[in-house]
């Protein structure tokens, strides 16, 4: 089933969805990466902006500083998750984030979060930064330009996606899922 969803999301948007459901979003998201959340839970410093409901975006995008201050997109994609796993937990239980996009998947912690703060993990195409920097309309706000290009980003987007339900708010797990029909059919070839 495919959804289109407004980002800040609600909680029973993020219920409905179920493990290979398609969303596609528009509204706010939030660009984040290592150093912005080693800054918010290795040094103890709160996010400059209220992320309840939020969509965190796994990226540290290329831009170009204008004359007037603000930022020109040039590539916004998306980057593995895995690393900031360890993360993923303290977003959704300290700071209301309800979805995290990135490629890769999550590990064992990231993916009880989801089901225990009722999240969601949606999969973006990696090499696909060429459609997310079209989808991404404006950059919006920029916190903590001192971790450039790891800043803290606010994105307006459109019709961002299609995204891929990989990990849902009931415990289901697309990459699990894959793991084990991968391990069935080598099985059944004698491996």
């Amino acid at each position: 089933m495919h959804h289109d969803l407004a980002a800040p999301l609600a909680q029973d948007a993020v219920a409905r969805l179920r493990v290979r459901d398609t969303v596609s979003l528009t509204g706010r998201i939030f660009g984040i990466r290592d150093a912005t959340q080693i800054r918010i839970f290795d040094e103890g410093v709160p996010p400059p902006v209220d992320l309840t409901g939020a969509v965190c975006l796994h990226t540290a995008p290329g831009v170009r500083r204008r004359p007037d201050g603000s930022y020109e997109k040039l590539s916004i994609g998306t980057t593995t998750s895995t690393r900031m796993d360890r993360f993923v937990p303290g977003l959704l239980d300290r700071y209301g984030v309800r979805a995290v996009v990135g490629k890769g998947g999550l590990l064992a912690p990231g993916v009880a979060a989801m089901r225990e703060h009722g999240g969601v993990y949606l999969a973006i195409t990696g090499g696909a930064a060429a459609l997310e920097t079209l989808q991404i309309e404006e950059i919006e706000q920029v916190w903590w330009e001192d971790l450039m290009p790891e800043c803290l980003w606010q994105f307006r987007v459109r019709a961002f996606g299609p995204l891929i339900v990989a990990v849902d708010a009931h415990g289901g797990n697309l990459y699990a899922d894959v793991t084990v029909r991968a391990r069935e059919r080598l099985s059944g070839m004698g491996f």
